[in-house]
């Protein structure tokens, strides 16, 4: 009994949707026009357009129409036999009283000028007034159908902008709800060949490859082919494009959509736009649907709290799940790619198996394949015979492949500016020197005790990056300013990438950091604001240390702290309480004083090669990491010459421990902790 009502309401809610006024439009707009012209015409009426046939039924009986000439005309005016004279603006039309009642209507053809009508007329007390001349058809034509028309066209010019305002196609009211025009539909060239490096994800998405050339295969083995791959990693490493590479290889379409373009300000238009790109899909199978920034849509629904947060985007994603759900690839091979670089922030539903089952990490390129990356875009740009691109791909440790291929582009542009005919390998170095350290300013104007502070400042950071155990080695020390604020800088590029880091290391790290400060207070005597940069990294290493490494005693192996957005630079999220952050704090600052103290011997007792170095970078500005270890031997200094020599005698003292049978020292076990992140190249203001 409960459900009748609830039908009677569908049935009703069925017959108002498809009523006489949604199935006939323009029927409707007709309608509606005309009944506007006809309340138009009744409170604006035409005066002295009828005045003729109004007197004529006043006066009653038959009428009678005769064509006179105008001199005849003003004959009968003047004899005082015309009643009533309409003046058009060619023709003039007047109303006499006949014999026996009839009427009598007469129609000359206008003489101008003639100043002695309306005197006349006036003269012999004839009513006079305007004439409306115009026929029938004319006054349909322009009483009617022209002012219809004008609606219609300018109904059909606003369609036309909300359609392009709103995005839409052909789909739905107004088109929003299609996403013809939001798709890129295409075969892509783009092979495998063309994205060099990241070997490991081009090996897992091959599986893609080989279903869309050859699916029985797998579909005779019982196999299924996962429906959706996810590609993570960091921006500018080649997602998007080793996406279209799978396309290119398989030769299938590549259809192509950013996530926010499923987006809009009208509920259900983002679903419909999920539907229409699944269609198309299908249509063209096999295909290949890419879904890049998926993040736009596939946010964790838990996130927008009690109230489900957006529920345009919750739609959104809901028939995104429904849709690769229902879709069979046996049938229709379609497999759905898509891209972003914040996984964690995916809701779970997306990432299960049968939907994104499988996440392919794209991540930053190692050595080997920086040398492929520059191989493959130094194709076209012509080098000269000095370049090593081995160099180049040691000086650019964690760069990713957009990086480097603008590094390539920025050395082609500068040698084109010097106006030279091959790329040289000072060419090449001056563009990785940009892309880390920012564009070199040598018109900034610095007075001599600015550039004697920095040149210490500076001196400071090298030498203590060569006589410390663990720290990465100095490629170039200069005081010439770059960047917005760097008034001089010290370059330190690891040949590899780190992904780990051990304590001493950390440690190596923040002595490097304080260098700067230390030859300040040392040589010169008084501190600056040059090192705020330095202590700002410095405390956050520490601070690091203790709260998400267990590098310290305050914490132990407590984590204080969750970092999220690894590929987007890390962000962390606080979770201990007020005194754990006041021991925090003490720790933080206890350690940078106990280092700083360490590090101001170090100097001191470097003070020759400081002086030396000095000297140097105030002559000639610029001086080379090999440079830098010279000085300090000619001055009696010691410097690691491998920075691994502290990881083979861990290696040593472990192959001892399987020969002796002896424990390994407790202190070596805080030295294999995981630095999740991987380092760029760093350059010590």
């Amino acid at each position: 009994m409960i459900n009748k009502p609830q039908q009677n309401d569908n049935k009703n809610s069925n017959n108002n949707g498809n009523n006489f006024f949604n199935n006939n439009p323009l029927l409707v707009f007709v309608l509606f026009s005309m009944v506007t012209i006809f309340a138009f015409k009744a409170i604006f009426p035409e005066d002295q357009t009828a005045n003729i046939g109004a007197n004529n039924q006043t006066m009653g009986g038959a009428t009678t129409n005769r064509t006179i000439p105008y001199s005849e005309l003003k004959k009968l005016i003047s004899s005082g036999k015309i009643e009533y004279v309409g003046i058009g603006n060619t023709q003039i039309r007047a109303l006499s009283k006949g014999e026996a009642g009839q009427n009598i209507t007469y129609t000359a053809r206008r003489v101008i000028p003639d100043e002695t009508l309306i005197p006349e007329l006036e003269k012999n007390g004839i009513g006079y007034g305007g004439v409306n001349e115009e026929n029938l058809l004319s006054d349909i034509l322009f009483g009617w159908v022209l002012p219809i028309f004008l609606f219609f066209a300018i109904w059909m010019f606003l369609v036309k902008r909300m359609q392009k305002s709103m995005g839409g196609g052909s789909g739905g009211i107004l088109g929003i709800g299609s996403s013809k025009k939001m798709i890129n539909s295409e075969k892509p060239n783009v092979k495998f060949d063309d994205m060099a490096g990241n070997k490991e994800a081009k090996e897992e998405v091959q599986e893609v490859v080989d279903f869309l050339k050859a699916p029985d295969r797998y579909v005779r083995l019982g196999a299924q082919i996962p429906k959706g791959v996810l590609l993570v990693g960091p921006p500018g490493t080649g997602k998007t494009l080793l996406a279209k590479a799978v396309a290119g290889e398989a030769d299938v379409q590549f259809l192509s959509v950013s996530g926010s373009a499923f987006i809009e300000m009208f509920v259900g238009v983002g679903a419909s736009r999920v539907r229409d790109l699944f269609e198309q899909a299908k249509k063209v199978a096999p295909s290949i649907i890419f879904i890049d920034e998926i993040d736009a849509i596939g946010k964790s629904r838990a996130s927008g709290g009690p109230m489900g947060g957006n529920d345009e985007r919750e739609q959104t994603l809901n028939q995104l799940l429904a849709e690769m759900d229902g879709f069979s690839s046996e049938t229709a091979p379609v497999i759905v790619l898509a891209a972003t670089n914040r996984p964690e922030v995916l809701d779970p539903a997306l990432l299960r198996p049968g939907r994104f089952d499988r996440q392919v990490l794209v991540d930053k390129p190692d050595y080997e394949g920086r040398i492929e990356i520059l191989n493959v875009h130094i194709k076209d740009v012509k080098i000269a015979k000095d370049v090593d691109l081995k160099e180049v791909a040691k000086m650019t440790a964690g760069l990713a492949g957009a990086d480097l291929a603008n590094i390539i582009n920025e050395a082609a542009l500068l040698a084109g500016r010097a106006n030279k005919n091959q790329v040289e390998a000072s060419d090449f170095k001056e563009a990785v020197e940009r892309q880390i350290a920012g564009l070199e300013k040598k018109s900034r104007r610095i007075s001599p005790k600015e550039r004697k502070i920095v040149a210490y400042h500076e001196s400071g950071h090298a030498v203590m990056a060569e006589i410390t155990k663990g720290a990465k080695k100095v490629n170039k020390v200069s005081i010439v300013p770059r960047g917005l604020a760097a008034l001089g800088y010290t370059l330190n590029t690891p040949e590899e990438n780190k992904y780990l880091m051990q304590k001493h290391e950390l440690i190596a790290e923040v002595d490097v950091l304080l260098g700067g400060r230390a030859a300040e207070e040392v040589f010169i005597g008084e501190i600056s604001t040059g090192a705020g940069n330095d202590l700002d990294r410095a405390t956050n290493i520490i601070k690091s240390m203790a709260t998400i490494y267990g590098m310290s005693d305050i914490a132990g192996l407590m984590v204080l702290e969750r970092r999220t957005n690894q590929f987007l630079g890390g962000q962390t999220q606080k979770d201990f309480s007020d005194a754990m952050a006041k021991d925090l704090d003490d720790h933080v600052k206890n350690t940078l004083n106990e280092r700083y103290k360490i590090v101001l011997q170090s100097l001191r007792d470097n003070s020759s090669a400081i002086e030396q170095m000095t000297a140097e970078l105030l002559e000639i500005e610029v001086i080379t990491g090999e440079r830098v270890r010279e000085i300090i031997k000619e001055n009696g200094g010691t410097i690691f010459e491998d920075e691994d020599l502290h990881t083979e005698a861990l290696s040593k003292e472990k192959e001892e421990k399987v020969e002796t049978k002896e424990e390994v020292p407790t202190e070596n076990l805080e030295e294999t902790i995981i630095k999740e992140n991987s380092d760029k190249p760093n350059s010590n203001n």
